[in-house]
Formats: C-alpha cells, structure tokens, sequence
C-alpha cells in the first residue's frame, strides 16, 4: 500500500485551532467572530475533502508530527475508517456553525465567545482523533475533547448545569485513568508498540501465553472508552443534557460519542483484530453486553417525557448498535457498525436540531406538549420525522442500511440471537418515537394556541433540512460508505 507524506492531516487538525484564537481575539466583534468560524468550518472540512481521492485509490496519507520516545509519538495517519469519521464531523460542524447562530443569538445566550471557541477547539480534537496514526495519539485528543466540553456542558451556569457537567467529567476522566490507561499501557507492554495495524498487533506467542490478560485488556478498553456510552457507564449522558441543544447535537453526532465508539472500533481492528478476538472468545461477550445496552436503553427512552432524555436514551441504544456489529467478528456485521457512525450521526443531529428549534419557537421541552406542534412548525416535525424513520430503519433511510448489514452479520457470525435483538429494537425504536410523530401531525393544537406558521430562525431551519435530506441521500448513495468500510475491512 503507498503512503504519502503529507502536512493536511496536520492542517484538518490546527484550521479549528486557530479559529478559537481568532475567535477570542474578536470577542467584542460578533460578525467577525462567527465568519471566522464559518470560515474554519468550511476550510477543514474542504482539507479533509481534498484527501478523499488519494483514500479511495486504497493510499495512506501520513504525517509525524513529534517523537516522543521510542515507540511513542504524536503521529497522524489518514485511512478509510479515519475518513469517513472525519468527513462526517467536518461536514456537520458547517451546519452545526450555522445553527449555532441562530439559536444563540434568539435566545440571546451569554458568553458566545467562549462556546464557539470550545466548539472550535473540540472539533480539532476530534479530526486529531480521527486520524491518530497510534494509541496514543488517540488517547490525547480523546482526552482533550472531555476537557474542552467540559465548558460546553456547563454554559448555562446554573446548579444544575454544573452538576450535570460534574458528573459529565468525573465519569470520563475516571474511566480513562482507571480503564483506559491501563489498557494503553499494558497493550505498550505485550504488544511493543501503539501503532495501528489493520488485524492486529498482538504477536501469536502473546495470545496464546496471555489469553486471560489480553481479556481482561480487551474490557478495560470497551468499558474505558466511556464515551461510548456502553452500560453500565453511560449516566453521565443524559446528565450533560443540561447544555444548549447545539452542544447536545455535537455530543450525540459530531463529536464526543462518536469519538468514543471509533475509538472502540479502532481497537477491535486495529488493536486486537478479528481473529485474536475470535481465539480468545471475547467478542461474543462483547456483542451481549451491547445488546444489552440497546434493548435497557431503548426501554428507558419510553419512559421519559422530556424530548431531549428521550433523545439521549435513543443515543446509548444506537452507539450500541456499532459495538454490537464490530463485536460480531464477521464482515458483514462490522460493515454494518462502521457505516451506521455515519448514518447515527445524520439522523440524530437532525433530531437534536429539531428539539433545539422547537425550544427556540415554542418554548416546550417536554413531548406531553408537541400535540399539533407540526401545523405551526411542519418544516422542522417533517425533518424530525425523517430522523426518526432513520432511527427506526425504515427502507429508504440510511439506518436501514445500517441495520440490514447488522443482521447479515448475525447469520453470518451464527448468533441468531442477534437479529432477535435487533428486531426487538426496532420495534422499540418506533414505540418511542411514532406517538411523537402522531401527536405533532393528528392531535389537536392546545387550548388557546393557534395555528400559525412559526418556525425557529431559517438559520436553524436551512440545517435541519439539509440533514433531514441528508439521511435519504446517504441511502440511496450507500456505495460510498459501504466501499469505504471494505476498504478498512479488506486492508487486514
């Protein structure tokens, strides 16, 4: 395979960084702050674009920014799976840039400066993280990305944003100094080296002298890789649903959890492979742990009335669904997990877009209060409805995609069990979310409100549709995500 040597890798991850600079310094300057941002947005995710061509060619493009030690270094590595993660967080930052705007300045939020700057920042970490050449690369801006939100989460300032964003860091970073670093450091000492590799790292001699080590290693990072979500250390999600919507829209699709579960499928790729899981019988495990998660989850969601828990329960469930996939161990069920990164974060940043929209104009949080809501609103409830046909895995979504390579996976990994979960799910999926759906469209408007046009700023209405429309495109343009996963799968 040919490696080109090259700076863009750099460049995707310092185009962000230099636009929180510039952000502060025109803190007194509103407009001039928000082009810089626009412009960085639209900049990196044009760097990231410009890649593209040389990945589907089957090239990696790399660049070494610092060695550390021997074995340890800042290195950055751009491959297929790194892309496609990439690309999706570039592209939806552009959208999210605008949306900002318009929720910010309606509701006349303090302290702009500093969201767009942690937004700015966050958004480098993530491509940093994206295209991690190594272990450990991945762990800094993994962790990088829980201190920059950190902010974010607690921009309301109030007792309960700052419990909310307390408990918000305290499980991240406990897990990844209790877990994940042990894991990093005992893979430094079995494997002899961070680097990813498509299949794996562990010698054979390794597996077969340490199997019950390399167990215990492979759980210390699913569980350590907290951002995941995975159960049971996924409590510190619905807490952070205390930020501004444009914050938990970055949590649930651009960033954060996203960064979590490519983290996790990086390890199993990359770190301990397909066949040393399968040698060691781990991945089954795995897979029931997740299936768990999505169906608790799922059952969770159907008990809360406020739209954006129920949305954050909906998220644990589905980040499951990609660890569920690539815990499957065979070539359908990982194309599967790997595809729905991209395809999850379409659908739900169109739902938590759409629930930021609705605060905005009509000022109800709760889904007691959405009874007629589409016939004031129809431009934003026909998005959300398209989010959630997505989430369900309706044909013509993307989520059907995602789910119909999932259950391919679990006839061809033998666990029959597995489809059973994902039906389950579905059918779940639409308990929670159709009666939604139903009371904005067939119920009656409440007592006194009127049926008035009254959609959120065009600011949040352009992007919501873009990524309503973005879910469709996504299935009937699938080719492209699904070589991309083949790309990854086919390189071990």
């Amino acid at each position: 395979m040919e490696i080109i040597t090259s700076v863009k890798p750099l460049l995707a991850v310092l185009v962000s960084l230099a636009a929180a600079v510039m952000i502060v310094i025109y803190k007194d300057k509103p407009n001039d702050r928000e082009y810089f941002t626009f412009a960085a947005a639209t900049l990196k995710f044009l760097i990231v674009l410009s890649m593209l061509p040389a990945i589907f060619d089957g090239k990696k493009i790399e660049f070494l920014l610092v060695s550390i030690l021997p074995g340890l270094s800042i290195e950055f590595r751009v491959d297929a799976l790194g892309m496609m993660f990439a690309l999706t967080a570039s592209f939806l930052w552009v959208l999210t840039s605008f949306y900002s705007l318009g929720y910010m300045r309606s509701l006349k939020e303090h302290a702009q400066t500093r969201y767009f700057a942690c937004f700015a920042i966050t958004l480098s970490a993530t491509v940093g993280a994206a295209f991690a050449a190594n272990l450990f690369t991945l762990f800094l801006f993994y962790e990088i990305i829980t201190l920059v939100t950190y902010p974010l989460v607690a921009h309301k300032e109030t007792p309960e944003a700052y419990e909310g964003a307390g408990k918000y860091l305290w499980y991240l970073i406990g897990t990844s100094k209790l877990l994940l670093l042990p894991a990093v450091i005992l893979t430094f000492v079995f494997a002899g080296t961070l680097n990813f590799e498509a299949g794996g790292i562990f010698p054979e001699e390794i597996v077969a002298q340490e199997r019950t080590v390399l167990k215990v290693v492979f759980f210390l990072f699913i569980f350590g890789f907290a951002k995941a979500a995975v159960m049971p250390f996924h409590n510190w999600l619905p807490s952070a649903m205390v930020a501004p919507t444009p914050v938990s829209a970055l949590l649930h699709a651009v960033a954060v959890v996203k960064v979590g579960v490519f983290s996790i499928v990086r390890m199993i790729y990359f770190i301990f492979g397909p066949e040393t899981l399968q040698s060691l019988d781990v991945g089954i495990i795995a897979a029931y742990i997740a299936s768990f998660t999505i169906i608790t989850s799922s059952i969770i969601a159907l008990t809360k009335d406020n739209l954006k828990a129920r949305l954050a329960y909906s998220t644990i469930s589905q980040l499951s669904y990609i660890v569920l996939g690539m815990s499957m161990l065979s070539m359908s069920g990982m194309t599967g997990g790997m595809i729905h990164i991209t395809n999850h974060a379409f659908s739900k940043i169109t739902l938590f877009f759409c629930a930021g929209a609705i605060y905005v104009a009509a000022h109800k949080t709760k889904i007691s209060e959405l009874n007629g809501i589409a016939r004031k609103m129809p431009w934003t409830m026909t998005a959300f409805t398209i989010g959630s046909m997505n989430m369900i895995g309706m044909p013509l979504f993307a989520g059907f995609v995602s789910k119909w390579y999932l259950a391919l996976g679990a006839i061809e990994a033998k666990h029959i069990s597995l489809i059973v979960v994902l039906i389950v799910s579905s059918i779940l999926n639409a308990c929670y979310f159709l009666p939604i759906i139903w009371a904005a469209f067939f119920k009656e408007l409440p007592e006194g409100e009127t049926p008035e046009k009254h959609e959120a700023p065009m600011t949040m209405v352009v992007p919501l549709t873009l990524t309503a429309i973005g879910t469709l495109f996504l299935f009937f343009n699938s080719s492209d995500l699904l070589a991309m996963a083949r790309l990854v799968l086919n390189s071990g």
